[in-house]
């Protein structure tokens, strides 16, 4: 493959690594918990070592950061306040209501692309959009659950966390010049923030135990949230939101095929087709970014 091709590529790679890893932190994330780690601890413990690994960039982008700190606040924030109320919500509420709400996040993208950047999908990406959300609601869906409005708190976190989950995307989007390094840095110190925060109208206090629960927070930041933060900030980066949007919801199909491997859990068929769906989505937006932007 000659080396646009392989630059075109790059981002799309990111973004399907991102979707893999996010698909699968549920299950460290769920173990840390039952070990006595709640979430807002590991949140402040996993994205403080990132924040530590990337110190020492921060300083030799500074200039940058000057130069560009609201978006870089709007970025940090946005991303900040996207980790931990997903976090908190899948801990707290119904799983299938929390992933449901909070994948309306590719709707949120689509509207803020287009009235934030200007981005306009053609009909080809209208379609894909649909399919991919359609495989979404099959994977999703539940009706006993009944129709998808918010009803607690845990509900009301998901559908901000993907709001906000779009909104970092945009604003990730719309500063190209910004560093990659900057932006992920930035979504580090949000994230640290938005806990602190937490923890002073929360009241939670830190738990009694074991170093080695402490280092398995400390490793999943730096081997898992500091990777998957790059990657995101990369893919988004370099591709039109309403693309990187349906790309991310291959999380779907990692975190199901996860759950059958990891837990009791069984997947009905009609979550295998949504998941299907899903795959062909991503596989037609491949196609449009190769073959060039709308």
């Amino acid at each position: 493959m000659n080396p646009k091709g392989q630059a075109e590529l790059l981002p799309i790679f990111s973004l399907l690594l991102v979707a893999t890893m996010w698909g699968i932190f549920w299950y460290p994330l769920r173990l840390l918990n039952d070990a006595g780690l709640g979430g807002v601890w590991t949140t402040l413990l996993a994205y403080g070592a990132a924040l530590l690994l990337g110190l020492p960039m921060l300083w030799r982008y500074r200039l940058e950061c000057r130069q560009h700190f609201i978006y870089l606040l709007g970025i940090g924030l946005a991303s900040g306040w996207c980790n931990m109320a997903f976090l908190m919500a899948t801990l707290d509420g119904t799983i299938v209501r929390v992933l449901l709400l909070f994948y309306l996040s590719p709707l949120w993208a689509v509207l803020l692309g287009h009235f934030i950047l200007g981005e306009r999908m053609s009909n080809y990406g209208r379609v894909v959009m649909l399919v991919a959300m359609s495989g979404a609601l099959m994977m999703l869906w539940v009706p006993e659950l009944g129709f998808p409005w918010p009803q607690s708190s845990a509900d009301w976190l998901a559908i901000s966390a993907g709001f906000a989950f779009a909104l970092a995307n945009v604003l990730v989007r719309m500063k190209q010049e910004i560093s990659i390094t900057n932006k992920a840095i930035s979504a580090w110190w949000g994230a640290i923030i938005i806990g602190l925060v937490w923890l002073l109208f929360d009241g939670v206090v830190l738990p009694e135990v074991g170093y080695e629960i402490y280092a398995g927070a400390i490793a999943l930041g730096l081997f898992g949230f500091a990777l998957a933060t790059v990657a995101v900030q990369y893919g988004v980066t370099h591709m039109p939101v309403h693309r990187s949007a349906v790309i991310l919801l291959f999380e779907l199909v990692i975190g199901t095929a996860a759950a059958q491997l990891l837990t009791d859990e069984v997947v009905r068929p009609v979550e295998w087709f949504g998941g299907s769906l899903i795959l062909m989505a991503a596989w037609l937006t491949t196609r449009r970014q190769l073959g060039h932007p709308d």
